[in-house]
């Protein structure tokens, strides 16, 4: 099962766009990162820039509209991600424990949609597109 785990750091919806974890943290992280590539679970993992270097476009009415940030009244933001391959919600769960997360970090723990987590009917429509069906 692929899980990804979304790192939401505290602070970061107000972080300057310059701003870059130092290198105690990135030591810690990198580690961590290690670990789950030695257990063989690790699929991919990104760290994101602050919103405030990021836009948003929405469809309001059926148009694209961009806004550049930083976004008004968001609570909570992402500052990176893994995706791991593990055997269960639990699993999952363990590696979200052992990352070296501030005190004010949330790590969210979601399940990657498969294509056999659908019915045959949507199966099916995706059957012509290859790798884009997951």
């Amino acid at each position: 099962m692929r899980f990804m785990m979304l790192m939401i750091p505290g602070g970061y919806a107000e972080a300057a766009p310059d701003v870059r974890p130092d290198a105690k943290g990135v030591e810690g992280m990198m580690k961590y990162n290690e670990e789950l590539k030695k257990a063989g679970v690790l699929l991919a993992l990104d760290g994101l820039h602050p919103p405030s270097s990021g836009a948003r476009v929405s469809f309001k009415g059926g148009k694209p509209v961009v806004t550049d940030g930083p976004f008004a009244e968001v609570k909570e933001v992402l500052g990176g991600y893994w995706v791991i391959d593990v055997r269960s919600r639990e699993e999952a769960i363990e590696w979200a424990r052992r990352c070296p997360a501030g005190e004010n970090d949330l790590i969210e723990v979601r399940r990657v949609f498969e294509m056999s987590d659908f019915p045959e009917d949507v199966q099916k429509v995706a059957e012509g597109f290859g790798e884009l069906k997951g």
